[in-house]
């Protein structure tokens, strides 16, 4: 835990402006961005405070898995269910605000504006899926 890390604050419900959504992981949470890219713009955090998507190693593809089932479920309980209508994926560094691994997940991706296609442009040098 990470006591200056507003997804850590975020993760343990520190932060009373921050709704989250239901999860069905104890390790993983998800609330909608602050800043929308897409109609449906989430972010799927663990609780457990982890540094960039940098950082991530083979031992960690059951947990990125994990937190793609959440965004795919959370975007299912808000009544989107073209899953082939969707962006999932991190920002590399330098390029991520916080530092605490999260996933975005924006749909539907075919309705993403022209900042936010290149935002979140698939495997760019930005943003990795």
């Amino acid at each position: 835990y990470d006591g200056k890390c507003v997804f850590c604050r975020i993760a343990r419900r520190e932060e009373p402006g921050t709704e989250l959504l239901s999860c069905e992981y104890e390790d993983l949470v998800c609330f909608r961005d602050r800043k929308p890219g897409a109609p449906h713009h989430y972010l799927v955090v663990p609780v457990r405070h982890m540094g960039n998507c940098r950082t991530l190693r083979t031992e960690h593809v059951p947990l990125v898995k994990r937190m793609m089932e959440v965004g795919k479920a959370v975007l299912q309980k808000n009544n989107f269910s073209d899953l082939n209508d969707v962006r999932m994926g991190f920002h590399w560094p330098p390029f991520c605000s916080i530092s605490h691994l999260h996933l975005h997940v924006l749909a539907p991706a075919s309705q993403l504006g022209f900042l936010s296609r290149l935002y979140y442009r698939i495997n760019s040098y930005w943003f990795i899926t």
